[in-house]
């Protein structure tokens, strides 16, 4: 603890401290592997045996291999690492199978997923429509495809909410394709483990500046300010540079 002077209003001179505050620790790759393994564990129990045949598998293929063709340091080597690769490969696929199990189902589960999505497409943090009683949602991206909006709720309640939300965006850009997404357990519904998937599956029909001008006309229909006149193609509009430099 450090201590200092300081002067009062009145001219006195009073001693304050000041506390030296600690940095937070720097989490260590490994630490990211435990905590995933964790979050995994408590999903699938048997993860850790899994894991370990994984290796062990590998490793005795590897070493058999070498003892045949008489290098077993070298091929015993490269089977760990392979064996080390194949172990990461599973394991990061069952902690997203497993952290998207936890979420499935709750209120929010799709935003939550596509907040993941970093690069290609541009979102609404928050859904654009919900319904307050029944939590039913409906959350709007556009990207190269288009504009894609995904419903999150029973179809026959969520059905209406995105024929509402498609007459909205075509109003403002009517040469866009509009598609669907529905999220849920449902028959012609696309579970949460799929949704990203199905997202990288819908056919490119914009380019980059097609996009940034799209998702301008987006956000101005978001705070009910329609500046653009009707009839004007948003594909052949001049696009914001600055919105297409991200910036």
């Amino acid at each position: 603890m450090a201590l200092r002077k300081k002067k009062s209003a009145d001219g006195d001179t009073a001693a304050t401290s000041t506390e030296n505050t600690a940095k937070p620790k720097k989490q260590r790759w490994y630490h990211n592997i435990r905590d995933a393994y964790r979050m995994t564990k408590r999903v699938y129990p048997r993860i850790g045996w899994i894991l370990i045949g994984i290796f062990v598998g590998i490793m005795a293929v590897a070493l058999g291999v070498g003892f045949l063709i008489g290098h077993p340091i070298y091929l015993g080597f490269i089977g760990f690492l392979l064996a080390f690769i194949a172990v990461m490969i599973v394991l990061t696929r069952k902690t997203r199978t497993a952290a998207f199990s936890q979420i499935d189902g709750k209120p929010g589960a799709v935003g939550a997923v596509i907040g993941q999505i970093k690069r290609g497409w541009n979102y609404e943090q928050e859904p654009t429509a919900v319904n307050p009683r029944t939590y039913d949602m409906v959350y709007r991206m556009i990207g190269k495809p288009g504009i894609v909006l995904v419903s999150e709720g029973p179809p026959q309640r969520v059905n209406r909410m995105l024929a509402d939300e498609k007459r909205k965006v075509t109003r403002v850009a009517p040469n866009v394709p509009v598609h669907f997404i529905q999220y849920g357990p449902g028959e012609k519904q696309v579970p949460l483990i799929d949704l990203q998937k199905t997202l990288r599956k819908l056919p490119k029909k914009l380019n980059s500046a097609e996009v940034a001008e799209v998702s301008k006309r987006m956000r101005a229909l978001g705070s009910n300010k329609l500046p653009v006149p009707k009839g004007i193609d948003p594909l052949r509009a001049r696009p914001d540079r600055k919105a297409v430099r991200g910036r």
